[in-house]
């Protein structure tokens, strides 16, 4: 059953919002990603996170990105991983808000802001979004605000190489592009092999079981235990 907007709902740390609350949140969060995007600098939308926020995505079965606290988030994530991408815009097509849960999907579109020869702009294909969990700080400098508390994405990445080479062959590259192209492999801040992630491919709440929605039936245990 959803909440009413009257209805509060409960976070992983005991920390009730209602859904005014969350949907108000979100709205700023679709707001300073568009400030981002005009001024070139993600890093504005570090506060957003929960000072122990987690933040990742995979780029290879042994190669994930790993962001952990607010400070390697703002440093690395919406940093480092962000810097050179001038002109790139990520607008959100569709968001899904989880008001029980606390968790929001959305939905984006990633593209370059740099036009081919006959006007088209270059565009990764394939879905990517972002996979939000959202508490109320209980304690800390955030006391009593909204946070993401984790987030993770996943983009077309055979999609996204393909685009990237596409700009090059067309002499489109900004050197910005070109060097942030270069920062790449595990020895990039954040980038980590699958066993030494710092945080869970999943998010922490999700890997312990929390929100389970489907348990394995009997005859797949019985298969796994053969």
């Amino acid at each position: 059953m959803m909440t009413t907007n009257n209805d509060a709902v409960t976070s992983a740390t005991g920390g009730g919002f209602t859904r005014a609350e969350l949907e108000e949140f979100w709205d700023s969060w679709l707001e300073v990603n568009r400030e981002a995007e005009r001024i070139g600098d993600w890093r504005i939308m570090a506060e957003h996170y929960a000072v122990d926020a987690t933040y990742g995505w995979m780029y290879s079965v042994d190669e994930h990105f790993m962001a952990v606290g607010r400070d390697q988030i703002r440093d690395y994530a919406i940093g480092i991983e962000m810097d050179g991408l001038d002109g790139w815009h990520y607008d959100y097509q569709a968001s899904l808000i989880d008001d029980k849960k606390g968790m929001i999907v959305g939905f984006w579109k990633q593209k370059s802001g740099i036009l081919d020869d006959a006007g088209k702009e270059f565009e990764i294909l394939g879905i990517g979004g972002s996979w939000f969990g959202v508490e109320r700080q209980t304690s800390g400098p955030d006391e009593g605000q909204l946070k993401f508390a984790w987030q993770r994405d996943w983009f077309d990445m055979p999609s996204t190489a393909h685009t990237f080479l596409e700009i090059i062959k067309a002499n489109k590259a900004p050197e910005t592009l070109l060097k942030r192209m270069s920062v790449a492999g595990l020895g990039v801040p954040g980038h980590y092999k699958y066993e030494d992630i710092p945080s869970p491919v999943w998010p922490p709440p999700v890997e312990r079981g929390d929100y389970v929605s489907q348990k394995p039936s009997t005859q797949d245990v019985t298969e796994i235990e053969k």
